[in-house]
């Protein structure tokens, strides 16, 4: 195998590609990621056996095709360091050799042939979608997720694909994310129930999709799901267990005060309010009413918070106590300018946040006492 390659372009690819390899394994090949060179394509792929990826470079000259497994630490250095604007590369298999203008490394490599397939996207049946709209979905969902929860189905992003459209669930059982748009279903696809790709799947294909303006396919199957872009197809098993029926925890709306706020404004009340609270004493009370909305904060030694933020809210006085970790986190997903709707009932009742562009949050309230 020979080839040319614009370091900077090989070093993106490789980097997202090395970004699933597993800092330690039973099996010593996947600490690699494996090359293959064919005319006009160099593809980089890697895979820890849960989650999979195989991305082509660009900026690549395939001079002699061929297949080469490339350690993530010495490679990845090599990448970094040099200063050369193109690298040429060649193996035979047993030793990489890696020269700049001035400079020379040759590297051991194990055999190719024990790299396991990463198999590129072959599916009839799937949804295509912006890859801009679902990178957002991923952005708008995945803090919601609990990765350190005994109940698995909260590790992930539930997807539900429709003819309509798709909806993407993101939960730790105390606030809940939910994202919704238009998909196009590609010869009658839908997803199999409690289809929940992990949070860390859903992350690398955030960051794999990142200059992507392209659409996007998306296809399921029992235990997997596989996302292809231009130059990325990325696969993943899906998580094991059911999820919850997060429909029904949302209160009817015709019950509830709706208050019309602007993200930048509110989201720098609740830093200020937030200042004095402690692990131990997290909540903060939200008091809407005559035209206002007043925040206070009792952190007890660390002292008390009062934030007040004028607000088109004339109804009765309603107080309920909230984290404003999960307050923040839904605020820092959108625009500063960005306006949404908060639903709220009383204090024992989740409070609900619309955008106007199919997101919407929910937050279960605290304990007042």
């Amino acid at each position: 195998m020979k080839l040319n390659c614009e370091r900077e372009k090989f070093l993106h690819a490789f980097q997202t590609a090395a970004s699933v390899v597993p800092p330690r394994s039973p099996k010593p090949i996947l600490e690699n990621v494996k090359l293959e060179a064919a005319p006009g394509r160099a593809t980089l792929m890697a895979t820890d056996l849960e989650i999979g990826i195989r991305i082509d470079a660009t900026g690549v000259e395939v001079q002699s095709p061929g297949d080469v497994v490339l350690p993530i630490r010495r490679f990845g250095a090599i990448l970094r360091e040099s200063s050369d604007a193109k690298l040429f590369l060649e193996s035979d298999g047993t030793r990489t050799l890696v020269r700049g203008g001035q400079s020379e490394w040759q590297l051991p490599t194990q055999n190719p042939d024990e790299f396991p397939t990463v198999s590129p996207f072959e599916q009839e049946r799937y949804h295509q979608m912006p890859a801009r709209f679902f990178r957002e979905l991923i952005r708008r969902t995945t803090f919601a997720t609990d990765t350190e929860s005994s109940r698995y189905a909260l590790g992930g992003v539930l997807v539900e694909l429709t003819a309509q459209g798709i909806v993407g669930v993101g939960t730790d059982g105390r606030r809940l994310a939910k994202q919704e748009g238009p998909a196009e279903a590609v010869a009658g696809h839908e997803t199999i129930e409690n289809t929940v790709i992990p949070t860390r799947a859903m992350q690398l294909i955030e960051r794999a999709l990142a200059d992507n303006e392209e659409n996007i396919q998306l296809a399921t199957s029992e235990n997997q799901v596989q996302v292809k872009s231009q130059r990325t197809t990325i696969y993943s098993r899906l998580v094991e267990g059911r999820y919850p029926k997060w429909r029904d925890v949302f209160p009817k709306s015709q019950d509830t005060a709706k208050i019309e706020l602007s993200a930048g404004p509110f989201h720098s009340a609740v830093r200020q309010a937030a200042i004095v609270t402690t692990d131990e004493r997290r909540g903060v009370d939200f008091t809407f009413g005559e035209g206002k909305i007043v925040l206070a904060g009792h952190g007890a030694e660390m002292g008390e918070s009062h934030v007040e933020l004028p607000i088109a809210y004339e109804g009765p006085e309603i107080t309920v106590k909230l984290d404003p970790r999960f307050m923040s986190d839904f605020l820092k997903v959108l625009e500063l300018e960005q306006t949404f709707t908060l639903h709220l009932r009383d204090a024992e009742s989740a409070v609900v946040c619309y955008t106007d562009d199919g997101y919407a949050y929910l937050i279960m309230p605290l304990s007042r006492e």
